[in-house]
């Protein structure tokens, strides 16, 4: 049985190091009326029989152009407060010289934005990811390995 749920997403937070820094991939809905709308990863709602971790691959190469071939880790979802919509997310480091586009009529802006002013601009339903990512960074520095984030 699928998701009762109603609406469902899944999408990618891609990631790089820059300066010492961590800027992820984010984009900004089109339209007019979306001209105050908060940032956020590009996602889409799945194909039939199409698996979460294909969804997030296929949409962000829609939305972004950006062909991810490497692995993906499993971020969990986090579900919107208004909407009940659930956005499922897979980290991944963005591909060597990735350069994002708008590939997409969805989507006016598509940036690599500093983690800490993402925070500040990415859609507050989809902060907690953010979160998961950065602790999957610190882990990574570590000595353990993160097989799962849970949600």
């Amino acid at each position: 049985m699928t998701e009762a749920r109603g609406k469902l997403s899944s999408g990618t937070l891609l990631y790089r190091h820059v300066n010492g820094s961590v800027e992820v991939l984010l984009v900004h809905p089109a339209g007019n009326y979306n001209r105050r709308a908060p940032w956020g990863i590009p996602k889409g709602a799945p194909d039939p029989d199409e698996t979460l971790e294909a969804t997030a691959r296929r949409e962000t190469l829609e939305e972004t152009g950006l062909d991810i071939g490497g692995p993906l880790i499993d971020l969990g979802f986090v579900d919107y407060t208004r909407s009940k919509k659930r956005v499922h997310a897979y980290a991944g480091q963005a591909p060597e010289g990735a350069a994002p586009r708008c590939a997409s009529w969805e989507v006016d802006k598509v940036e690599f934005i500093e983690i800490t002013r993402a925070r500040r601009i990415i859609h507050p339903d989809q902060a907690g990811l953010l979160d998961r990512l950065q602790r999957l960074l610190g882990s990574e520095n570590g000595t353990t390995a993160v097989e799962k984030t849970s949600a």
